[in-house]
């Protein structure tokens, strides 16, 4: 498989991770475990997902993301279109499997209002479809935010000068945060991948207000990628391993091979002198 091919293929399963894990959680268990394990479970999501599939594509799994890295000049523009098109498969696939489990599951004789209900309800909204009825303004500016500060901190984590094998956990704890915050406002996006998810089989108001956790995720990602380069004054020097670089870059070059010796050349062998034999 070419390389891009992986990073469509690796965007793809990420991406199912983080929205089985998170919006899952929400449709299935949010009368069980609340805000904070819908957080957490978001967080827990990305930062597994990191592990698995860093050294492969880097784990952008959110288009916000994966702009901003291309803002930053650490993703490669020829790249992005691979990128975001295997997040759009990934979110539709786990959308797909969570719509099965809830139609062969307990609702399985219920009416299709039922499960547009549960997938409405972790979709993102302003207005009257916000959980708590914050408007568009308060989303646009939560989004735009927020966004930046997960990008600031995904920038911060992968440089190279930080610890080894680490970059996932404040990346992860940093979604979980941000969700802790902005689930009331929005249901939280900074993602348009996970907001197209939800979106598939929700009501009709998921999709005409998607547009917003479209843009002002991707606005915000580029934000906190500007706002990185002027803090840091770097040039994006970065790991090309994953436990250091949460972000992949071109392969290394190639080492050249040792120029092979051929057997050296030995000159004709030189004899010694032959002892004068003594006179008796």
């Amino acid at each position: 498989m070419s390389t891009r091919g992986r990073i469509l293929a690796a965007e793809a399963v990420g991406t199912a991770i983080l929205v089985l894990g998170g919006p899952g959680t929400a449709i299935f268990a949010v009368d069980k475990v609340g805000t904070l394990g819908v957080a957490l479970a978001f967080g827990l999501s990305l930062l597994v997902a990191v592990y698995l599939i860093g050294a492969i594509s880097g784990c952008h799994i959110n288009p916000a993301v994966t702009i901003g890295m291309w803002a930053a000049k650490r993703t490669p523009g020829g790249d992005v279109p691979w990128y975001l098109g295997g997040q759009i498969i990934g979110a539709a696939l786990a959308s797909g499997l969570i719509w099965a489990i809830v139609r062969t599951g307990e609702n399985a004789g219920a009416v299709g209002a039922t499960r547009e209900a549960l997938f409405s309800g972790a979709s993102n909204g302003y207005g009257s479809h916000s959980p708590t009825g914050y408007e568009l303004g308060a989303v646009i500016i939560a989004e735009v935010v927020f966004t930046a500060i997960l990008v600031l901190v995904v920038m911060g984590a992968t440089r190279s000068t930080m610890p080894a094998g680490f970059a996932a956990i404040p990346i992860g704890f940093t979604l979980a945060l941000v969700h802790l915050i902005s689930i009331p406002i929005d249901n939280t996006s900074v993602n348009p991948a996970r907001s197209f998810a939800t979106a598939i089989f929700a009501d009709g108001f998921a999709f005409e207000q998607l547009w917003v956790f479209i843009v002002f995720p991707i606005i915000g990602g580029v934000i906190g990628a500007v706002v990185w380069q002027m803090l840091s004054g770097d040039k994006f020097s970065f790991s090309l391993s994953m436990p250091k670089g949460f972000v992949r870059t071109s392969a290394p070059a190639a080492k050249k091979a040792p120029a092979k010796r051929g057997p050296a050349k030995r000159g004709p062998a030189k004899r010694a002198p032959a002892k004068k034999a003594r006179k008796r």
